[in-house]
């Protein structure tokens, strides 16, 4: 028979086994020992905002308030490398800027698009951070989404790009005329909710398209050889999959390159969703949603895709 002074020491015993499995467990969800945290913040590129519009504007007192909320938010994450959707042929160009903007020889709005979010987060953001500047990490390619014009299920598509149309295109406009911040907006777009809806509205719905046809009026840029037209849904996936797997394929080498620990990547919100796939399946990257630290009390403008 187990004593009473027996039974307390095993009692105690398992206390502390759980109370150490515990604090293991919330140290591995905070960042894992030898694995590189990774953040992927979604844009609607900040530049198509400007309607020609005063409260459209970027560069005004307001926005560049709300934009400075943004990045404050972003630096929370503590990113000791920031990449942005430009091509690594642009990448001279970038620490060239960069080198003038840190020493205040550079105006941003005097650039051509000195709107984007990688100079209005990602140079403004490297600097407040005393970081050596941005890297470029994209690979150009373009596929619109309207290049999918027919097939049998072709509805179900239809269904789901009028539902993110009909969600996105009414923020955009109230950001447009002050009605909503721009910090709201962005964390509206890095909300699970519309990260869900672009993914799967590009990603997943399409492969249900069968037996249809491209527009001749639709943009394309990538050639990936006969189009399967008994299989259109799926060829349209995989023009925008083969370019984000080439820009997480230059994530990749950014980050070994760097050797960051904490890497803050800018892009397309389009781009979050299947770039958050392929990093959460590698063992040696740790992913953190944006969301974690873009809270927004907006969230009821989602409710339709919630």
């Amino acid at each position: 028979m187990i004593s009473l002074d027996g039974l307390r020491a095993a009692q105690r015993a398992l206390l502390l086994f759980a109370l150490t499995f515990v604090g293991s467990a919330q140290i591995s969800r905070a960042q894992p020992a030898g694995r590189t945290a990774v953040m992927v913040v979604g844009f609607d590129h900040l530049a198509q905002l400007y309607n020609k519009q005063p409260q459209s504007d970027v560069l005004g007192a307001k926005k560049q308030a709300e934009l400075a909320k943004l990045r404050q938010q972003l630096r929370r994450f503590r990113p000791d490398a920031i990449m942005v959707e430009a091509s690594l042929a642009e990448q001279g160009q970038l620490d060239s800027l960069f080198a003038r903007y840190q020493a205040s020889q550079l105006d941003l709005a005097t650039l051509p698009d000195g709107r984007s979010e990688q100079y209005q987060i990602g140079f403004a953001l490297a600097r407040e951070l005393q970081l050596p500047g941005v890297r470029a990490v994209d690979y150009y390619a373009s596929t619109s989404q309207s290049l999918l014009q027919s097939g049998t299920n072709y509805e179900a598509f239809a269904r789901d790009l009028r539902l993110l149309q009909t969600t996105a295109r009414p923020l955009k406009a109230l950001v447009q005329h002050d009605s909503l911040s721009v910090y709201d907006y962005i964390a509206l777009a890095n909300q699970p909710a519309m990260i869900n809806l672009v993914h799967r509205t590009i990603f997943n719905t399409p492969a249900m398209v069968t037996n249809g046809s491209f527009s001749p009026q639709g943009k394309n840029t990538v050639d990936l050889g006969p189009v399967d037209t008994a299989y259109i849904g799926a060829h349209y996936i995989s023009l925008f999959y083969n370019r984000n797997l080439k820009i997480y394929s230059n994530i990749l080498r950014a980050q070994q390159q760097t050797q960051a620990k904490r890497v803050l990547v800018i892009f397309g919100v389009a781009h979050v969703g299947v770039l958050q796939e392929l990093l959460a399946a590698n063992p040696a990257y740790q992913l953190t949603p944006a969301a974690t630290y873009l809270k927004t009390k907006q969230k009821q403008r989602l409710k339709a895709i919630q």
